[in-house]
């Protein structure tokens, strides 16, 4: 009896397992990698230690050609085009390449190019000092060398692309699922750029065809909304062009204090990156650290990293015009 293709409600089920499995490994990695390293060197390699946490799961199952932990679940597996066979080991690799390394080198890349189109000079010279090598300076010096080619009023005209860039890898994302729940073909780009589809082998659904029917409505009502989506984007792309220029001239207008004989004091530090604090921000326990740095902390632990009081990433205040 031949197989028949697992639903929309399979694939995600077995893609929200899989996301399980993946947070408790990328979990046990940090908090592994905070004990030895320390916090500094956790929040500098933070996302490459998830990628390799990502690498490890999808190296242990799909490329050795097993079932994923979600996959087993559900009661589905991977075929190639023809749905004859088990994908070939190409295009195991070529989904696990696009899942994993691509979106974090997207990612990296943007933040590199973000970061030159807007920083000035003293932020070059402190991002040159940090990480003696790694993927990221790579990127950044490949961004200092296109964006030096750039005049500044190119400069300023291009600051907007890195948001319209990230905003239209959303939308992307958005579509890709819409056209999925109509489809019900590829769950993931990655699976649809590796050609990578399912088969259930739990036998036929009695239900099948009402699911796949309600998961069409869904698709047309997420299509709706992805059109309502993209004219608010438009306005929000406009308003935040301002908020940007009025941002610039805010942090143009920095004091300048008269040379005195006397010594100038020694500033503040932080205690996650050891350097200067910067954009300090206070937490409610009354810490100041840089906000960079708390707010990367907070994206792991909703803690102070000195008293480990708990508290919401919302309730940290950014404190101007403070030194």
């Amino acid at each position: 009896m031949p197989l028949a293709p697992a639903n929309q409600a399979q694939l995600i089920r077995s893609s929200q397992k899989d996301e399980f499995y993946r947070s408790l490994l990328r979990n046990s990695a940090n908090e592994a990698c905070q004990s030895v390293a320390g916090s500094k060197h956790w929040l500098d390699w933070r996302r490459e230690v998830e990628l390799l946490s990502d690498l490890a799961y999808y190296g242990l199952t799909t490329l050795s050609g097993y079932q994923t932990l979600g996959e087993e679940y559900v009661g589905i597996v991977q075929v190639d085009p023809s749905r004859r066979q088990i994908p070939s080991r190409a295009r195991r690799c070529l989904f696990v390449l696009c899942h994993a390394f691509v979106p974090y080198l997207l990612e990296k890349a943007l933040v590199c190019l973000e970061n030159e189109l807007e920083g000035g000079p003293e932020t070059r010279r402190r991002q040159a000092t940090s990480r003696a090598w790694s993927l990221e300076r790579w990127l950044r010096r490949a961004a200092q060398r296109a964006v030096g080619l750039l005049t500044e009023r190119q400069r300023k005209a291009c600051q907007p692309a890195v948001f319209v860039i990230q905003q239209s890898v959303a939308l992307l994302h958005r579509l890709h699922v819409a056209l999925f729940y109509v489809s019900s073909s590829f769950y993931h780009m990655s699976k649809r750029a590796a050609g990578i589809s399912y088969l259930c082998v739990t036998g036929p659904n009695a239900d099948d065809s009402s699911i796949r029917s309600s998961y069409r409505l869904l698709g047309c009502v997420s299509f709706l909304q992805l059109l309502v989506t993209l004219s608010l984007q438009l306005n929000n792309l406009r308003q935040r062009q301002r908020a940007r220029q009025e941002w610039q001239i805010y942090r143009s207008l920095s004091p300048r204090h008269p040379a005195s004989s006397s010594s100038t004091p020694r500033p503040a530090r932080c205690i996650l990156c050891l350097e200067a604090r910067r954009n300090s921000t206070c937490t409610p326990c009354g810490h100041l650290f840089c906000w960079e740095c708390i707010a990367e902390w907070c994206n792991t632990k909703a803690e102070c990293p000195l008293c480990r009081e708990k508290f919401l990433p919302h309730r940290l205040v950014f404190l101007r015009n403070y030194s």
